[in-house]
C-alpha cells in the first residue's frame, strides 16, 4: 500500500512540475525558424509579429533564417526541436504542395508537427503586363485558344503560381506553356517587360509593382477579392472555377507541443490579428488576415495535399 501511495505521490510531483514548466511559458527566448530568405514575404510575416509578441511574451522572438529545399531544411529543424514551445516555424503553404511533389520528405507532415496558427493568406492573382490588350480572363482565354501554346510564367516549379497555371488550363480549356523562373522577381520582370504575357504570383511578391502600374492585376484565384485592389474580380466572378491557391504564412511547432502552449500562442496570435495597425500592416502588403485555430488548421493540411497531389499527377509535376 505505501509502495502504491509513494508511486502516486511521485507521479502527481512530477505532473504538478509539468504544469508549472508550462504555466511558467516563456522563460527564455524563443527562437522563430522561417524557410526563405530575409527580406522576402515569408519573412516578412515572422517580422510582422515579433516585436508585438515579444512585448506580449517578455522574452526575445529570434528569427532565424533556414532558407533552401522549399522550407524543407527549416522545418527539419523544427521536427527535431523538443517540443517545448521554444522552437516554433513560420510556415507557408509549401507544408502541404511538398508531398505531392517531392517523392520523399525528411519529416512526416500530418505527424511531425503541431499546426498552431494561421497568421494571413496572400492571394494568388493572373497578372499581364501594362502594354497588353488583356483587361480580364475571358480576354486572355481567347488569346490562347487563337495561340495554343501562349507563355505564362511562374515563379519555378510546383510553386502556388505553377498550381494555379495549371489548374487554369483545365478549367478553361487551353493550352498554355509553363516557363518557371528563378523567383518571382526575374518572372516579374519579363511579364512587366512584354516578354510573357501572363503571370500567376502571389499579390505580396508584386504588389509595388502593380500599385506602380507596371503590372495589371486581372483576376484574383482566390474566394474573394483582396482589399488591396477590391476592383479586379475573382476568376470565379469571370467564369473559371479553380481551387483557392493563396499561399498562407502560419506557426507550427514540434509534434506534442502542451496544449497549454498551444492555447497561449493561438490566444495572443488572434488578439494581435485584430489590431488595425497589423491588420493594416498585412493588407498593405497584399494579404488577407485569417486567424484560423488548430482545429482549422490541422484539418486543411491533409485536404490541401489531397488536392495538390491530384493537380500535380495530372499535370506531371514532380521534383527529384
Amino acid at each position: 500500500m505505501l509502495g502504491r501511495r509513494g508511486a502516486l505521490i511521485g507521479a502527481g510531483a512530477m505532473l504538478a512540475t509539468a504544469a508549472q514548466a508550462q504555466g511558467a511559458w516563456p522563460d527564455r527566448p524563443i527562437r522563430l525558424l522561417v524557410g526563405f530568405p530575409a527580406g522576402g514575404p515569408t519573412d516578412f510575416a515572422a517580422r510582422i509579429l515579433q516585436e508585438p509578441l515579444q512585448q506580449l511574451w517578455g522574452q526575445p522572438l529570434v528569427i532565424e533564417n533556414r532558407p533552401g529545399a522549399s522550407q524543407m531544411i527549416a522545418a527539419e529543424a523544427v521536427v527535431k526541436s523538443p517540443p517545448d514551445g521554444y522552437t516554433l516555424m513560420l510556415c507557408t503553404s509549401n507544408l502541404t504542395s511538398n508531398p505531392a511533389v517531392f517523392a520523399r520528405l525528411p519529416y512526416d507532415t500530418l505527424r511531425d508537427f503541431t499546426p498552431i496558427v494561421i497568421i494571413y493568406s496572400s492571394p494568388t492573382v493572373l497578372f499581364t503586363g501594362p502594354d497588353q490588350p488583356y483587361r480580364n480572363v475571358r480576354e486572355v482565354v481567347e488569346a490562347a485558344k487563337r495561340q495554343p501554346g501562349m507563355a505564362a510564367a511562374t515563379s519555378g516549379v510546383a510553386t502556388s503560381g505553377h498550381f494555379a497555371t495549371e489548374m487554369f488550363m483545365r478549367a478553361a480549356g487551353i493550352e498554355l506553356t509553363h516557363v518557371p523562373y528563378r523567383g518571382a522577381v526575374p518572372a516579374l520582370q519579363d511579364v512587366m517587360g512584354g516578354r510573357v504575357p501572363i503571370t500567376f504570383s502571389t499579390l505580396s511578391g508584386a504588389i509595388g509593382l502593380a500599385r506602380e502600374g507596371k503590372l495589371r492585376p486581372i483576376a484574383v484565384a482566390a474566394p474573394r477579392r483582396t482589399p488591396s485592389f477590391p476592383d479586379v474580380p475573382t476568376m470565379a466572378e469571370q467564369g473559371i472555377e479553380i481551387r483557392d491557391t493563396s499561399p498562407w504564412y502560419s506557426f507550427v511547432a514540434p509534434a506534442g507541443l502542451p496544449q497549454p502552449i498551444i492555447d497561449r500562442i493561438v490566444r495572443d496570435v488572434q488578439g494581435l490579428l485584430k489590431r488595425p495597425d497589423i491588420i493594416k500592416r498585412i493588407e498593405e502588403s497584399g494579404g488577407n488576415v485569417e486567424g484560423e485555430g488548430p482545429a482549422e488548421f490541422r484539418a486543411r493540411i491533409p485536404r490541401e495535399i489531397a488536392i495538390n497531389t491530384e493537380v500535380a499527377r495530372a499535370a506531371n509535376i514532380h521534383i527529384d
